[in-house]
């Protein structure tokens, strides 16, 4: 058999066999109406995991995100069409609920494992400038279309100022992951534009986690009040700073004693064991949860055991991760995004001006710098995807009703839009240039 023809063969097969799996994996979930809640509860997980692995593997081929395929799959498996992912209330669906929840802390945890503080420090000022405009433009926008732009969407004056808030944070938010794998696979992961995304990305995505910890609060019941905001500040800035500082004394000197161990999978049970108590510490000083994760990731990326821990982890994120954007996908109503509902045109246009914000905010940011020499418009276009950061933001107002049903799903868009929109230019841009490297 020829070379080409060994090539086709698996692509021929593969794709209605893939099709036919996604298809045929639910399928027993119409017959488990009268199974046990546990029996019923792991068909849905397997059609959640192999429904998000299929679709993102199909996107990834196609050249775009594999996190828009789990979303996609969510929406196939939510409400809106299948109905098979449980919402609301009940064991499978808080069950559910949970597990994605896992999948946040595990998500933050690996935005921390990738984070080379030392590699941010030397882009220092062109990154914290890029960085700065780039939180700055979007959250203004957000915040000031949401406050003072009159639209039907905005039914509880009381509580717009919270929204306005929440919309500004999640557009502050950029994906590290999905630019830095463009980057990596056109060749320009060691260009001073990489450099600067990258230190950028992680500044945006630490300050935009200390504004959710305020509207996390905000959104239980504290006063929109100078120094109640400032407090807030205070606990999630200062929390992050200590777990830092004391964790970079310590764990490496723990870890060293992990890699003595001859146990199976100690080093994964361990280091998840470690992510999950500094959550809840988080939790307890006031701070967000998501906080807690990511400072777990800014610690052990400081250890010489940097690389076992990201390959011990991986398969569990790889397993978790996926959970969680299937279920945000699955909380997206199709049907108020049908231009001819009720409202449909409301909710369109406003996830037209918010990513419109979210892409202009990001894009001008590239200009931030401009005592440094690099190419702007690479930077700002690599600021644009939110992703799994952005998703993340989106879900917790879910969560908390700061965002509307009708919202939630205009916030969806715009992250999902953003995500899609800057590989392509990326890719575009810079596929047939050759990069500097620094």
């Amino acid at each position: 058999m020829s070379r080409s023809s060994r090539r086709l063969v698996p692509r021929r097969v593969l794709w209605p066999v893939a099709i036919l799996l996604f298809v045929a994996a639910p399928l027993p979930l119409w017959a488990a109406g009268d199974s046990p809640e546990t029996t019923s509860l792991f068909l849905v997980l397997a059609g959640m995991l192999v429904g998000a692995k299929l679709l993102g593997e199909l996107c990834e081929r196609l050249g775009t995100p594999a996190v828009l395929g789990e979303l996609l799959a969510g929406v196939i498996l939510g409400p809106s069409l299948l109905g098979l992912v449980p919402t609301g209330t009940g064991f499978a669906a808080e069950t559910v609920e949970l597990l994605a929840g896992l999948g946040v802390v595990l998500l933050l945890f690996e935005v921390g494992l990738e984070t080379d503080l030392k590699a941010m420090v030397k882009v220092g000022g062109a990154a914290a400038a890029v960085a700065v405009v780039g939180v700055a433009l979007p959250f203004a926008g957000g915040y000031l279309f949401w406050q003072f732009w009159p639209h039907p969407l905005v039914t509880d004056p009381a509580a717009s100022t919270i929204t306005a808030i929440f919309i500004g944070a999640t557009l502050t938010a950029t994906s590290v992951g999905i630019t830095a794998r463009v980057l990596g696979d056109l060749g320009w992961m060691q260009s001073s534009e990489a450099r600067i995304v990258l230190g950028a990305a992680v500044i945006d995505d630490i300050v935009g986690l200390v504004i959710l910890s305020i509207v996390g609060v905000l959104a239980t019941g504290g006063a929109v009040a100078p120094l109640g905001m400032l407090k807030i500040l205070a606990l999630a800035v200062g929390f992050l700073v200590i777990a830092v500082l004391v964790g970079n004394r310590t764990m490496p000197t723990v870890m060293d004693l992990v890699g003595l161990m001859r146990a199976r999978g100690v080093l994964a049970a361990l280091v998840f064991a470690f992510v999950l108590c500094l959550a809840a510490l988080a939790t307890f000083a006031g701070s967000a949860m998501i906080i807690g994760a990511f400072a777990g990731g800014l610690i052990l990326a400081s250890t010489r055991h940097h690389e076992e821990i990201e390959q011990a982890m991986s398969p569990v994120a790889a397993i978790f991760a996926p959970l969680f954007f299937v279920k945000v996908g699955a909380a997206l109503d199709l049907s108020l995004l049908d231009p001819r509902a009720p409202g449909a045109s409301t909710i369109l246009m406003a996830a037209l001006v918010l990513t419109l914000v979210a892409i202009v905010g990001k894009v001008l940011a590239g200009w931030a710098a401009p005592w440094s020499a690099f190419d702007r418009l690479t930077v700002g276009v690599g600021m644009v995807p939110r992703g799994e950061v952005g998703l993340i933001f989106a879900d917790l107002g879910r969560r908390t009703g700061v965002l509307s049903h009708e919202l939630f799903g205009a916030v969806v868009l715009v992250v999902m839009a953003t995500t899609f929109i800057a590989p392509l230019v990326l890719k575009f841009r810079l596929q047939h240039r050759t990069p500097v490297a620094t």
